[in-house]
């Protein structure tokens, strides 16, 4: 069954471990009680912007249950990914969180992580506009540039420890730091939509129809209905509060699609 992740820490990625018997939910404050070190201040670079970014990543696969090669999540995933091996010369990764919240994040490193509860509720070219979307922010370097404001005024806010120009290893606090710094962050309008138009284009070079990405969007905000008539949203996690304005952004994939004489999908 799916784990729950509990939660510590989210973000553009969030951690959870999973816990008990039950489903998994995707947690994001594993262990938030080691002390921070004190640290000075000092300029961060891309070098060590990297580190971290793989420290990151590294801890989130670790502290969550990634689908192993056989799971029909991951082969799934993997026939879906097939040939997607880089994006700007940034090479690129996927794995799949077994887990009941629903969402997808994409770091600064490339690697892209699918929660299999989005997996339930999407098409094939459903979800591979999803991806694209995520594959978007990385593309034009919004990831970076939210997990480097993120790191600054979490994590580091007091600054930074190094040797030899090495970043020092964060403790599990200022992990739990930069995942809530990461998953309180939003996007700005403008890359929204031009993630979306990087989905919509990833469909199309992929052969697909780009009608996906209204109709993935338009069954996130139904989701979100259904979860907040309940007053949940464990679930549903910081989808929709970073991925603001869906209601607009449907119509402006639907429109697009539309204009250029593409077919809406029977069924839909």
């Amino acid at each position: 069954m799916k784990s729950i992740l509990i939660k510590s820490f989210v973000a553009a990625a969030v951690a959870l471990f999973c816990v008990g018997e039950a489903n998994a939910q995707f947690n994001l404050k594993k262990a938030v009680g080691a002390a921070a070190n004190t640290v000075k201040a000092v300029t961060l670079t891309d070098a060590q912007m990297t580190e971290y970014v793989k420290e990151y990543i590294d801890w989130m696969d670790k502290n969550n249950p990634v689908a192993p090669p056989d799971d029909p999540y991951a082969q799934r995933l993997a026939r879906l990914t097939e040939g997607l091996t880089s994006v700007e010369g940034l090479p690129l990764n996927f794995k799949v969180y077994d887990v009941i919240d629903v969402n997808a994040f994409a770091c600064a490193d490339g690697s892209v992580r699918v929660f299999s509860s989005l997996m339930d509720i999407m098409t094939d070219d459903e979800l591979l506009g999803v991806i694209g979307h995520e594959i978007g922010h990385v593309a034009h370097h919004d990831s970076k540039k939210g997990f480097r404001t993120a790191l600054l005024t979490s994590a580091l806010k007091d600054g930074i420890a190094s040797t030899s120009g090495k970043a020092a290893a964060l403790t599990e606090s200022q992990l739990g730091s930069l995942g809530e710094a990461l998953v309180n962050a939003n996007y700005s309008q403008k890359q929204e939509r031009e993630a979306d138009d990087y989905g919509y284009e990833f469909l199309k070079a992929a052969g697909k129809n780009p009608w996906a990405m209204a109709l993935s969007f338009q069954k996130l905000k139904q989701l979100q209905g259904e979860q907040q008539s309940k007053g949940a949203s464990a679930k549903i996690n910081q989808l929709f509060s970073t991925h603001p304005d869906i209601e607009a952004r449907i119509k402006r994939m639907e429109e697009r699609a539309t204009k250029e004489g593409i077919a809406k999908p029977e069924n839909n």
